[in-house]
């Protein structure tokens, strides 16, 4: 059983395609006419120097792949494999293409109780509801302190690299939605801790663990990368993302890609001091691959503090970063 030899590009310049591309490129659209809009999004992509491209494979609990294990995303209207697909155009064009997901946030109340009784997710919706499947602001959430929940998970990933030619599995800085310690709290009884934070910091690692060593057991060339967003202290005390342990100790991830969405001038968060942090942490076991943002460029960032209008006032942020990121 010869295994795939995924595409792996030593130097990454990579972009994501989010589920929201996706009603454009997907709903009522032929087979014929999903392609030749793939083909398209992917050559811009690849004519503006991207060498690799995160594709959305699951936002909410759901599926832009063929899976038995979660239902359709509500933009997968066709009876094609929309990944298969994307698959064979990326790599027509030398392009490495890695499934995103994220592995934690699920529907809404409303759209669970239209699922299939099925599917686990509606299983845990209506059995397990405030343990296994969690309700913040409206939207589930799953609850990764049960090893259950943390098995389903690692499932839908063996899920996909099991099925089709990916180069990579990647999850970005959705981790824990909420500080607010109702979210857990019988599992944090009767885990017997007295840290919270602590104790969801672990679970986030035992997650991490399991995504990795799922991917690397249908295939160890595979890849599997993680961005945070660029806070580290965000990420410790309100997502719990154990993110020096991720950098610093093999056998979490291959690389990590924070997301540093900031200016120079930024109050809280200068780029280079920050920047200057995540190097700190790093000590070479996980690569570390920085993540910027164009989407700022040309607009006020209206959290920046003082550095609100850096962005209208230069044109030059993003160059200067690509900069002192090499």
């Amino acid at each position: 059983d010869k295994k795939y030899t995924p595409i792996k590009h030593e130097n990454i310049k990579a972009t994501w395609l989010t589920v929201m591309e996706y009603e454009n490129l997907m709903i009522n659209k032929t087979k014929n006419e999903f392609e030749n809009a793939v083909r398209t999004f992917f050559t811009d992509i690849k004519n503006q120097g991207f060498n690799t491209i995160f594709v959305h494979l699951r936002a909410y609990g759901d599926s832009y792949y063929n899976s038995q294990l979660f239902p359709k995303g509500a933009f997968y209207t066709g009876d094609y494999d929309v990944l298969e697909i994307m698959i064979n155009e990326a790599h027509s064009l030398g392009i490495s293409i890695h499934g995103w997901i994220n592995p934690l946030r699920s529907q809404t109340e409303e759209e669970m109780k239209t699922l299939s009784d099925n599917f686990t997710l509606k299983k845990w919706y209506t059995n397990n509801f405030g343990t296994f499947i969690v309700p913040v602001n409206g939207r589930c959430y799953l609850n990764p302190a049960y090893e259950e929940v943390r098995q389903l998970i690692s499932d839908g990933v063996s899920e996909i690299v099991g099925h089709y030619n990916i180069d990579g599995i990647h999850i970005d800085d959705y981790f824990y939605p909420t500080t607010n310690s109702d979210f857990d709290i019988k599992a944090f009884e009767e885990s017997k801790s007295t840290d919270l934070t602590g104790w969801r910091l672990e679970n986030c690692n035992k997650l991490v663990k399991s995504i990795y060593d799922s991917v690397k057991a249908e295939n160890p060339q595979l890849t599997f990368s993680i961005s945070p967003q660029g806070n580290i202290e965000t990420d410790y005390e309100k997502q719990y993302a154990d993110v020096e342990k991720w950098l610093s100790e093999g056998g979490y991830c291959d690389y990590i890609v924070p997301q540093i969405y900031y200016g120079y001038e930024n109050s809280e968060c200068p780029f280079e001091e920050t920047l200057d942090k995540w190097k700190s942490i790093s000590d070479g076991n996980t690569a570390l691959i920085i993540g910027l943002c164009t989407y700022k460029n040309g607009t006020e960032d209206k959290w920046a503090g003082k550095g609100a209008d850096e962005w209208i006032i230069n044109d030059d942020v993003t160059s200067r970063q690509v900069t002192d990121c090499t």
